[in-house]
């Protein structure tokens, strides 16, 4: 049986490593060269690696390293990260793990961080990596609560997605469905929404991820897995989502922003409402509306439970974002 290699990747890969990414079952935007180059050329210190079998490509892991080269972490400059496979068989994730702390022992790295997508990423129910890292004696750095509308049901019941909502939800849409006043649609006024969204940032005195440029670059180089809904009080932009479609599966909220003036016509329930129904109609199973921690509490895991119960009027779960860590030891 011929043995797994890595490989450090190169540009001449490019193409190999997107065709094998659009046939994984973890994989995401995040994952994607082309997400990885809208950084500019030396921001960070990428190390992305091939795992290759008879000469073919069976996983990807994009990351980088810090501290002099000695510690690994997957991903650098995106969300999502960890090791991109096809729907495989355990006794391969095993392999590949074997592999992989191999080629970074021998490699002189003292530590590994890896963070994966949450499971409701992958396109067939499978924990075979995560379970051969951990029988591997990794362990946690951090465990994030994120929270993501399970669209399911409503498919399966082939029923407004509304019906699933919580009570004071269902009461809200029905209201602004009434009176009209608002209304949401598809929009390519990325700088207004940026805008808007910097000042909401700043009353929380954060900034945004991305830059503008950030996202013009994102536009340019994978347009097909951004999309923006906004909310309208006449011509007036008043609240919106920025979604980043990860894989043919989950659909994330990323930047969601609101002009608080006109916060009292609840406009944000129905952005939630209409990006669920957005997914529904593109085929989509999970609705990711984001990380839901206490960001200003000393304790980075500490859940924000206001957060949490607005989140779950949506019918919205958590869902573990999880960092895996290895050290080792000699």
């Amino acid at each position: 049986m011929s043995e797994i290699t890595i490989h450090k990747y190169t540009p001449d890969d490019k193409e190999e490593w997107q065709n094998f990414l659009r046939s994984t079952n973890n994989g995401t935007m995040f994952h994607s060269i082309d997400f990885l180059d809208y950084h500019p050329a030396g921001k960070f210190d990428f190390y992305n690696l091939i795992f290759r079998k008879n000469g073919e490509i069976i996983g990807i892991l994009p990351g980088g390293v810090k501290e002099e080269g000695k510690v690994f972490w997957s991903p650098v400059g995106a969300s999502y990260g960890s090791i991109a496979v096809k729907d495989i068989k355990f006794e391969q994730a095993l392999e590949i793990i074997d592999v992989m702390l191999k080629y970074f022992k021998e490699n002189d790295f003292r530590e590994i961080f890896l963070i994966p997508p949450p499971l409701i990423y992958s396109l067939n129910t499978s924990q075979h990596i995560e379970y051969a890292m951990l029988y591997r004696k990794f362990d946690f750095e951090l465990h994030y609560i994120s929270h993501a509308i399970d669209l399911t049901e409503a498919i399966y019941d082939n029923t407004d997605i509304l019906n699933k909502f919580d009570k004071t939800a269902r009461k809200n849409i029905h209201k602004i469905k009434r009176e009209k006043k608002i209304y949401v649609k598809e929009s390519n006024d990325y700088d207004t929404f940026y805008n808007i969204l910097l000042n909401n940032k700043a009353k929380h005195n954060a900034t945004p991820t991305h830059s503008l440029a950030d996202i013009h670059r994102l536009l340019e180089l994978m347009p097909e897995n951004l999309k923006l809904l906004m909310c309208y009080y006449g011509d007036t932009p008043i609240a919106g989502s920025l979604l980043f479609l990860c894989n043919k599966k989950v659909v994330l909220c990323f930047y969601t922003m609101l002009l608080y003036e006109y916060e009292h016509l609840k406009p944000v329930y129905l952005v939630n409402y209409e990006i669920a129904n957005w997914a529904i109609k593109n085929n989509y199973k999970w609705v990711d509306i984001g990380v839901s921690q206490d960001t200003t509490a000393e304790d980075p895991m500490t859940p924000s439970i206001n957060l949490i119960n607005f989140k779950e009027r949506f019918n919205a779960r958590g869902i573990l974002r999880s960092t895996f860590h290895y050290k080792f030891t000699d």
